[in-house]
């Protein structure tokens, strides 16, 4: 009997609960259909629909944010795609011109030099080779004997003498630069006209970037550190006056009747890409002859 009165209870309850919720939905549909204000029904609304509505509105735009913020955020992508697209063709373009302009340079250092030495039929050339080391004592260049090149050739680049053509071939040429050990040139001193003997020293490159002269008569004490040293007229394989480079250091030898020092080559042999050929060529002998270097009593051979 009990369990029966408890049941009853709960369906009485539940009943009781669905007539209240009709009866308040009706209210409400009456009071908004009729535009009735004030009341409990409005009471009721405003407890019941405002923070459905709050909570409608906040929803609907939270989800309006959401989606406004991947619309931003595939625009920035784009964009940033695009802006990715155009640093890289700016860098590319950058390096283009950095690379006209360093061609611009060679080419203008080499006009400047071309027009140093007017007197001088040359021919430009690229180096394509060179031996093992730091310095390009002995390298390779792009022209050959079907561009007019020829054994004994001087090679010229930066402000001044680089070395000598030793061999040809058709498309190429090997040259043996005045830095080499093996290298020998008769030079003078512009301020005094002196002759010495240069020669090339790959132990004082690497130490001083300095080549080495000797037999140099100065008996007044004329020839100062940083005089200009050129190409002797006296030599039988370099053209005359074209520079080697600036005294560095002199000292008297041990005859008390020459001095010997260095001299800082002006060209930069440690970096060299292009060349000036001079097609001009010694007729006074070849390299095996050998020259004064300024006393009848000693002789040199120039290579």
């Amino acid at each position: 009997m009990k369990k029966y009165r408890n049941k009853k209870k709960r369906l009485s309850t539940k009943y009781m609960l669905l007539i209240m919720t009709i009866v308040c939905i009706t209210l409400i549909f009456t009071s908004l259909t009729l535009n009735i204000s004030g009341g409990p029904l409005n009471t009721v609304a405003g407890y019941i629909f405002v923070p459905m509505q709050k909570g409608i509105n906040t929803a609907g735009q939270w989800i309006s944010d959401k989606t406004n913020d991947f619309k931003t955020l595939a625009q920035v992508q784009e964009e940033n795609q695009k802006l990715k697209e155009q640093n890289d063709e700016l860098t590319s373009q950058l390096n283009t011109i950095k690379l006209e302009k360093y061609d611009l340079d060679n080419l203008r250092e080499l006009l400047d030099l071309d027009e140093k030495y007017p007197s001088y039929q040359k021919v430009a050339a690229s180096v394509i080779a060179k031996d093992t080391g730091n310095w390009f004592s002995v390298f390779t260049i792009d022209k050959g004997s079907k561009d007019g090149l020829k054994k004994g050739m001087n090679i010229m680049a930066g402000s001044g003498l680089v070395g000598i053509i030793t061999d040809v071939g058709p498309n190429y040429a090997k040259v043996r630069s005045i830095i080499d050990d093996s290298a020998n040139v008769s030079a003078m001193v512009t301020t005094t006209e002196d002759n010495m003997n240069v020669s090339g020293n790959l132990q004082t490159m690497n130490s001083d970037q300095a080549i080495t002269f000797s037999e140099l008569r100065d008996s007044e004490d004329k020839v100062q550190i940083g005089d200009p040293v050129v190409t002797s007229y006296v030599s039988d394989q370099y053209q005359q006056g074209i520079l080697i480079g600036y005294i560095a250091s002199i000292e008297s030898d041990s005859n008390k009747l020459t001095k010997s020092g260095t001299i800082t080559p002006v060209v930069d042999f440690e970096h060299m890409e292009n060349v000036l050929v001079i097609l001009d060529t010694k007729e006074t002998g070849d390299s095996t002859q050998t020259e004064s270097s300024g006393d009848s009593s000693t002789q040199t051979t120039e290579q």
